[in-house]
């Protein structure tokens, strides 16, 4: 594994990130990281509008670049890795033509990075996961647009084993969230009520837990939560906010005691070394808890690793770090013909 500085760069949806990366057998340091997140903008619009996201990206990441390359110039880096996919395609291109342009000028190796790779990559940043770092490795992919359980049988060599039929964990928080008149990101939002929540108050389904598959589906829990919503929808305020904080809850509680039920008979099934929990999903207290637990009571031997809360949200350390093992693989690509990958497969 030869030692690299590797400049990441992500654009995929509505954070932009720049992150320089050392990366060595020994060593992993994240020597710069900028993330400048689009959030405020989206707001307003209950949810990320594409062509904003991408007019937005432009001037962050030459700023970012700018700021992460600072006196060393070319110099700080010794290859670059840019996120191709999966992801909104204008946002895509934006970090794509940078990383173009600076492979150009340069004459440094390029690699583009599949953004799930790069959130499976999120773990192997912390330190004491990669001393429990030992294949196979299961790992549950958790965000806005991604549910996934990935058996890693190596660096680059993954397995889709359970997937969502249709929305996503993150998508299903979102959507419930404006349901009830919450801003956007809803997740956090739905989190933070559920502290104050019961969360058997509303008897909502664990969609496909009895299903012999590993797979997952969310679109009939977001139905069963407007079904349960619509009567209190006009109700007494002080009752309505309290059935809100419930419904949270409830909610909460039933998308965790899926994930965790499928990830466990996962563990079982591929008899894994490690679970690896990662995406912006993975931010849950209740989630990374209950998942926690469950593989310290039926699977004492194998290790439970997360990411850094820090690493969780799309970033470009990760992209930096998941460069590195494309590279160390001998894996490049040529800067002339890069182009967005908006259905990327893992």
């Amino acid at each position: 594994m030869k030692a690299l500085r590797i400049l990441g760069i992500e654009t995929s949806c509505d954070e932009t990130a720049v992150s320089i990366l050392y990366a060595s057998k020994t060593k992993v340091i994240v020597e710069q990281d900028f993330v400048s997140s689009q959030v405020p903008i989206h707001q307003k619009y209950g949810g990320v509008v594409p062509e904003v996201a991408a007019r937005s990206h432009v001037p962050e990441t030459v700023s970012l670049i700018t700021q992460a390359l600072g006196k060393k110039g070319m110099k700080a880096f010794d290859a670059i890795a840019v996120t191709s996919g999966p992801g909104l395609a204008t946002a895509l291109r934006v970090g794509i033509e940078a990383a173009r342009v600076l492979a150009w000028l340069s004459g440094k190796p390029i690699v583009g990075v599949n953004h799930l790779e790069g959130h499976l990559a999120s773990a192997w940043l912390n330190v004491e996961n990669r001393k429990l770092w030992k294949f196979p490795l299961l790992a549950l992919i958790v965000s806005g647009g991604h549910t996934e359980l990935v058996l890693m049988k190596h660096f680059g060599k993954y397995r889709i084993v359970g997937q969502t039929r249709d929305d996503a964990a993150g998508e299903a928080f979102d959507k419930t969230a404006k349901l009830m008149g919450l801003p956007y990101p809803g997740g956090p939002q739905i989190a933070k009520l559920a502290l104050q929540g019961d969360a058997k108050a509303f008897d909502l389904p664990r969609p496909m837990m009895k299903d012999p598959s590993l797979d997952f589906s969310f679109s009939g829990l977001k139905t069963a939560v407007r079904i349960a919503w619509e009567p209190w929808m006009k109700g007494p305020v002080e009752r309505r906010d309290q059935a809100k904080r419930d419904l949270a809850a409830s909610l909460q509680q039933a998308i965790v005691d899926v994930l965790v039920d499928k990830t466990s008979r996962a563990t079982k099934k591929y008899k894994v070394k490690g679970v690896l929990l990662v995406g912006g999903v993975s931010a849950n207290q209740l989630l990374r808890e209950t998942l926690g637990k469950a593989l310290v009571e039926q699977f004492p031997g194998v290790a439970f690793l997360p990411s850094d809360r820090k690493y969780i949200t799309d970033n470009a350390a990760m992209i930096a770090a998941a460069g590195a093992w494309n590279l160390w693989r001998r894996k490049t690509d040529d800067w002339r013909k890069m182009d967005a990958k908006p259905e990327w497969n893992l």
